[in-house]
């Protein structure tokens, strides 16, 4: 995979947004300065202090994706996926992965061959998470994911009535649901989880669920069956869909 380059944009000499952002990018192309990256989140998604559009940011993100060095790879599609999530919720740069395009088709490409070679069960789900936000299908990928990595979710009851918050947890601890934070007590109360049956899957999760396998990360696969499967209320007996109330807790 080829080096980072940034012939194809000079910045004007009186650039002074260019020039920073060029030095943070270049800095975190190195692999051995881990403040660059807070730096990056820090001007482009937090602060907004750089223009998501600016000519510099997807294109360079894109080049640092396509290198050998997994780490930094990683950093880049996380931050460009993220960006263009947010440049989607934005009147004035609604149309900036169109604008892109080349760029986000370098980002996916890199984002789907890194994501074939992923062993780490974290590392994998963050690229899979970016590669959604690259492709701009879903605007709670973050929520999604999330819940696989941590091995939990935090959601309310879609009962009008209005439950406590209730945690869904799937993995290594169990799948089973709970009215409250289950760590703090012995005697909790819990529900267990309704898995999807993996061959009854659809759309979204019949993807993830392939392409988990197909990359061999069952343990991941299994908790996507949970993911999108249904739990119950312990407090009011409801049945519901987990991603269905992840995507309305997100909304």
């Amino acid at each position: 995979m080829p080096e980072m380059t940034t012939s194809s944009y000079v910045p004007r000499a009186d650039d002074a947004d260019s020039d920073r952002l060029k030095a943070l990018l270049e800095r975190a192309a190195t692999g051995r300065d881990s403040q660059a990256w807070n730096d990056l989140w820090t001007e482009l998604y937090h602060n907004g202090s750089l223009d998501v559009a600016h000519p510099l940011v997807l294109h360079m993100l894109a080049d640092l994706a396509e290198t050998d060095k997994a780490g930094t790879a990683a950093s880049a599609l996380h931050l460009a996926g993220a960006l263009l999530v947010q440049a989607d919720q934005r009147y004035e740069t609604r149309h900036l992965r169109h604008q892109y395009a080349p760029e986000v088709a370098r980002l996916l490409g890199a984002a789907n061959r890194w994501r074939q070679v992923t062993v780490d069960r974290n590392d994998y789900c963050h690229l899979v998470e970016a590669i959604l936000n690259l492709e701009g299908d879903i605007y709670w990928a973050e929520n999604l994911i999330w819940g696989v990595v941590s091995e939990e979710y935090e959601l309310e009851c879609p009962d009008p009535d209005g439950c406590a918050s209730l945690w869904m947890i799937l993995g290594e601890r169990g799948y089973f649901s709970a009215a409250e934070d289950y760590a703090l007590s012995d005697d909790t109360e819990t529900f267990p989880l309704h898995p999807a049956d993996a061959c009854a899957l659809k759309g979204l999760g019949r993807r993830l669920y392939d392409l988990a396998l197909a990359d061999g990360h069952e343990g991941v696969a299994r908790a996507l069956t949970y993911a999108f499967g249904e739990a119950t209320c312990p407090e009011c007996e409801q049945r519901f869909s987990v991603v269905g109330q992840v995507a309305a807790c997100a909304g």
